[in-house]
Formats: C-alpha cells, structure tokens, sequence
C-alpha cells in the first residue's frame, strides 16, 4: 500500500519484547479468535508499505498500530508553520504517536505506566506477556497477555513482577470486565467508545491518564491525549512561568493550552513534546 502521507517504518525492537525485526521487517505475533498469526511488516525504497499475514484482522491491527492509514496533509497544512509545533513538524513529517494492535494491551501497558519510571514499567510488562502472553514455538515470538488470562490472574503474582498492590487489583478487575464482554475496548463507533471509557472510569484506579492513554495508543484516537501526564504538566508550567524548570500547571491549564488542535491533539502534544525535547516513550514511538 502506498501510505496516505510521509510515513518511515520504524525497524527496531520494541522494549515490551513483543515485536522483532529481523533483515529490516517487523514481526509480530497476534491471536485472531485465538489462532496464532504472525503479522509481517516491511517498507520498500519507494515509501509503499508490504504487510504479510494469513487473517485481514491481524493486518488491519498493525496497521492501526502503525497509523500508516492516517492521513496527515491536513495537520501539515494547518500546523507546520505554527510558532510552537511548526519547527518540529517540518523536521519530522514522520512522527507518530506509540500504537499497540489491541486496545487491551495498551490498557494493560497503562495500567503498568502509572506514576512509575517508563523504564521500570516495561520491565513489568515484559514480566507479564512472559508469564501470560501466548507463545508460538513456530515464530519464536509471544503475543501479549489476553483478557482471559489476566482475568483469572493472581493479584499477588502481578505484585511479584513489582506491580504495586492497587494496581494488580485494577488490571485483574478490568481483565475481567473485558473478557467478559461487560466493557468492549474494540469497538470502533466514538460514542461506543465514551461508554466504555465511562465504564472503566467506575474501576478503582483506572482514572483519565490511563484512559486516554489506552483512547490515544490502542483505539487509534488522535484526537486524545494524557493531559495529566508528568510531561504535560512540566511543559505547561514552564511555557506559563517564562521557563521555570520547577513550574508545574494543573491538567486543566494543560488542556486549555492543547484545546486549539481539535482533533488532531494527540499528534501535537506528541510533537509539543518533541519540541520541547521532553521524550516521552510512552507517547512517542
């Protein structure tokens, strides 16, 4: 397929241990009614991007997680001139944010993230897909941990691989909530979408930033973005504060300053970031 706009495959391992590149073509394993199906990803000197995969479902998941179908002319059009984002664009046109092929398993990816080191959290992750993900022997390579089987997991197993206590008991309550149809993360209609979100939200310590997280990274929302995240807080205080490295600004200050991209907010705070130099790996691939 020929992407919509500028797009580069980003070839390099992912630090959940769940995708492989191997002679510059990704690999990932997915479970499509639980059948085993690797999905192969490749991009051609020409910008065409090849996808390989014996079930359309499992293609069409990478390829939300890739946002390869997402067209970008308007954004660009609006924004690369933009005092504040502009630079940014026009030095990266490429730039996307984090996707994840299942809107579960940026959900469990959240749940892990929560006010904790980035790199400590994927060392949980990793710990979590190792135990409950599905191998394949065949592909030498492990899907991510299904509903089902978080569901029936043991909190105090979750709390060995140094997830803390509430949020083991939040990950395992909302395992089952899914996996038991009460809440579909899958759904693609919005207002659908909001119903799941306000379902979550009843779950003790599943709150906005995991929520959006899990709307931005696995529901392919763009349009969403972690407004009380670390980062968002320092960037907006320091823009108030004329650079103050100490200043922090409420969510409700982060997310007046993001109100004016609409719907493209989850691609400008991806690159408010990237401007400011404030990496972000759960954000930005």
């Amino acid at each position: 397929m020929t992407p919509p706009s500028p797009f580069r495959l980003r070839t390099r391992n992912s630090m959940d241990g769940l995708t492989r590149v191997r002679n510059g073509v990704l690999h990932r394993l997915l479970h499509v009614d639980d059948e085993p199906v690797l999905v192969r990803v490749a991009q051609l000197s020409s910008g065409n991007v090849l996808f390989g995969a014996t079930h359309p479902e499992a293609i069409q998941r990478m390829r939300r997680a890739l946002w390869v179908d997402l067209d970008l002319k308007p954004f660009h059009a609006q924004y690369r001139q933009d005092p504040w984002i502009g630079a940014a664009i026009r030095t990266d046109p490429y730039l996307r944010p984090a996707g994840r092929p299942s809107a579960f398993e940026a959900l469990t990816a959240a749940v892990t993230e929560q006010l904790i080191e980035y790199e400590r959290a994927l060392q949980i992750q990793r710990r979590i897909h190792a135990y409950f993900g599905r191998h394949s022997p065949t592909h030498q390579l492990r899907d991510a941990a299904s509903a089902a089987a978080l569901a029936g997991a043991p909190p105090a197993r979750l709390e060995s691989f140094d997830l803390t206590g509430k949020r083991a008991l939040a990950l395992t309550h909302v395992a089952r909530q899914v996996a038991l149809g009460r809440i579909d993360l899958e759904d693609p209609d919005p207002a659908r979408q909001h119903e799941a979100w306000e379902r979550l939200r009843q779950i003790p310590n599943i709150g906005s930033w995991t929520i959006e997280m899990t709307a931005l990274t696995g529901q392919g929302r763009i349009d969403q973005f972690p407004a009380g995240d670390l980062g968002f807080l320092k960037l907006a205080g320091q823009l108030a504060s004329g650079g103050d490295p100490r200043a922090r600004a409420s969510e409700a200050e982060v997310r007046e300053l993001f109100a004016r991209f609409g719907e493209w907010t989850g691609l400008a705070s991806a690159y408010a970031l990237r401007s400011a130099g404030m990496l972000k790996g759960a954000i930005l691939r």
